[in-house]
């Protein structure tokens, strides 16, 4: 079997998950786009004291500015994420997550570690594709009148949604000489690029949903930690954002690249 032989049957597998799945697929993808907010509000209540103490400490701001700002996400992120579940003002809760991101960038001092500010910046990308996704159930401001095509607004929010999903592949290469980390540096790469760029876009987005789902189980595996150790509280908000980007990607398997990809411009070919 030749090599094209070989991506036309991957690409009947892929077309073929999606008609079983097309009806839960993008529900799937908000739960699993929303769980890190999720997890994070649930956290900001079971461990309110230690997080105002927390940022007490780190910015000298005060108890009152302090609660505040764990109020703040505790509220932001767990009102955005029924916001999202339940379709309502889902424009409205993506801003809101998109502040708490920014925020919580600054707080930590994200901004200063490369490898978790990529990861904040693919969970943007995550919430750029479902803020692209809400518009599409859109009507026209003019009713009766033809459309120029898909509006300019969605397709680059879906191109910059893509673009900074494939962050998060960046910061889970390895390097070093062994084979297997060649290979999957290699392998990884070749399917970021094509994300990015919107070539066969479903079938390597899929791809990648299931290498980061398995190394998501297997590296992160925050159940097998007693949850006293503070690796358990590392390893699990790494899953859960590592959950979130699977969400994303799932978006993509689910909507398709939009406009600006090579899948959109060879229909024009």
């Amino acid at each position: 079997m030749g090599q094209e032989d070989l991506m036309s049957a991957a690409e009947d597998v892929a077309d073929q998950f999606l008609r079983v799945t097309k009806h839960y697929l993008p529900h799937l993808a908000r739960l699993c786009l929303i769980s890190t907010f999720l997890e994070d509000g649930i956290r900001m209540w079971f461990q309110w004291n230690e997080q105002r103490d927390y940022i007490e400490a780190t910015w000298n701001c005060g108890y009152f500015l302090a609660t505040c700002f764990v109020l703040l996400n505790l509220i932001g992120q767990l009102g955005g994420c029924v916001l999202i579940l339940s379709r309502n003002f889902v424009q409205y809760a993506c801003f809101g997550l998109f502040g708490i991101i920014a925020l919580q960038t600054v707080a930590y001092s994200i901004l200063w570690d490369l490898k978790f500010l990529m990861r904040n910046l693919a969970l943007g990308g995550g919430l750029l594709l479902l803020l692209a996704e809400s518009r599409s159930g859109g009507k026209s401001m003019f009713a009766g009148v033809p459309s120029m095509g898909e509006s300019s607004p969605k397709q680059y929010m879906q191109l910059g949604g893509r673009v900074l999903l494939v962050l998060m592949f960046m910061t889970l290469l390895h390097f070093d000489s062994s084979f297997f980390s060649i290979l999957q540096n290699m392998v990884g790469t070749a399917l970021i690029i094509l994300v990015a760029i919107g070539f066969k876009t479903k079938l390597a987005a899929l791809t990648l949903v299931l290498w980061l789902l398995a190394i998501n189980v297997y590296f992160n595996a925050f159940w097998t930690i007693p949850a006293y150790k503070p690796m358990h509280d590392f390893l699990k908000y790494d899953f859960f954002q590592t959950t979130s980007v699977i969400g994303g990607l799932l978006l993509v398997v689910a909507l398709g690249p939009g406009g600006v990809s090579m899948d959109e411009k060879k229909k024009e070919w």
